[in-house]
């Protein structure tokens, strides 16, 4: 089989995005007309929400990965349920960020006040609930047992992330299984969800279904690695957020929890900064010089690229199109945006 050198080899990471969704660049209209149709309501306070959820933006990976997963499988995903679908995607993740925010206390999402902090935790949680069970009711109109377990065991997965996470909040002993373990609730099971409906929906074997599950899988585990060394590299235009927040919440990412490993004396620093809220004892800048000085950041992005090299072997399955490319791009662009 002939083999193409990815988009992210050449262009860089906006120009590789700006090529790949290029694709499917009319559905992702219909997506969007569909998502303010769905999260519309005669409530005004729903409506007033939905709309400043929506101008929050966001790259809309999540439907994107349905979309190109049906046609990467022969599908047509510019059919209605194809569209409906991906749509049900955004707004499932839109409400997992909502509620995150509320629970991290996050003041910022997208570079603009998150929704707690404009609105307040109440109508916040009000809001996330809205979204999940609005995402449900028009996912039964695809009539899919098979598709709603997967949504059912989806929200499942997140929700007890969630709750793992909340456990091990402001602690510095947690090790790379537990942290792999959360990241895949969290993050990787919804990417997972994305292309094994895509694939369902445009007609797919079961072979060929595990096979983009398992794509989206990696590909989520990929995602979050990146975005963990954007949490200290990136500026907050990039982030969205003020850089190294994730620290300041409680959370020990994976350079962290490489470094505590490599210099375990770090940890009572690391303790102080989680339990103040600040960087006061040690600055975010000396943290980073900290992440560098001991290669933690280029061991997670090589450990982001491993698992990126798996998403793209998982795609083996399938016939070699623009749409198959385009997904064999996406991990790649994924991780050189970290840089």
């Amino acid at each position: 089989m002939q083999k193409f050198a990815p988009i992210t080899d050449k262009l860089n990471p906006q120009i590789a995005a700006k090529k790949i969704f290029s694709l499917i660049k009319n559905e992702m209209a219909l997506v969007e007309t569909e998502y303010e149709r769905q999260a519309s309501s005669n409530i005004q306070v729903i409506n007033y929400l939905g709309d400043y959820l929506r101008a929050s933006g966001g790259k809309r990976v999540r439907p994107a990965l349905l979309l190109l997963s049906t046609y990467a499988v022969g599908g047509n995903a510019s059919k209605e349920n194809a569209i409906r679908l991906a749509t049900v995607m955004e707004m499932l993740h839109t409400a997992t960020l909502v509620h995150d925010d509320i629970i991290d206390n996050a003041n910022t999402r997208r570079n603009r006040a998150s929704v707690n902090a404009r609105f307040g935790n109440q109508s916040a949680v009000l809001m996330g609930d809205w979204l999940y069970m609005s995402a449900f009711e028009t996912s039964l109109k695809e009539r899919s047992l098979e598709i709603l377990d997967i949504l059912t065991r989806l929200t499942r997965k997140m929700t007890e992330g969630e709750l793992i996470q909340l456990t091990m909040l402001g602690r510095t002993d947690i090790g790379e299984e537990d942290y792999f373990d959360i990241l895949r609730r969290k993050t990787a099971f919804l990417f997972s969800a994305c292309c094994e409906i895509g694939a369902i929906l445009g007609g797919a074997d079961k072979k060929t279904q595990n096979a983009l599950r398992d794509y989206g899988m990696n590909l989520g585990v990929a995602f979050q690695l990146a975005d963990d060394s954007l949490d200290f590299t990136a500026d907050e235009d990039v982030l969205g957020k003020a850089a190294g927040a994730d620290l300041l919440e409680g959370k020990l990412t994976y350079p962290l929890i490489l470094l505590v490993k490599k210099k375990p004396e770090i940890k009572e620093k690391l303790d102080q900064i989680m339990r103040d809220g600040d960087y006061t004892v040690i600055s975010r800048e000396s943290v980073l010089e900290l992440l560098e000085t001991h290669h933690t950041l280029t061991e997670t992005r090589e450990m982001a690229y491993s698992f990126a090299d798996k998403a793209r072997k998982n795609l083996d399955v399938l016939t070699e199109t623009e749409y198959r490319l385009a997904l064999e791009d996406i991990p790649g662009y994924m991780i050189e945006r970290a840089k």
